[in-house]
């Protein structure tokens, strides 16, 4: 899967503030999301993530 920093990403899963879109802040073995709903920020491992990203929203 090819996501790069600047991407929004929907997931399965909806965070608790009851957004399910990210912004990717860092790209790498990990990486680092920023909820677009309450602007939490989070390190996600790239596997995990890939697992629960539901669509690219809008590429960077």
């Amino acid at each position: 899967m090819d996501i790069n920093v600047g991407d929004v990403l929907k997931l399965k899963k909806q965070h608790p503030c009851g957004s399910r879109e990210w912004e990717v802040l860092r790209v790498g073995a990990d990486f680092r999301l920023k909820c677009l709903g309450c602007g939490h920020q989070i390190m996600i491992a790239r596997k995990l993530l890939e697992k629960n990203v539901k669509e690219i929203v809008e590429k960077s």
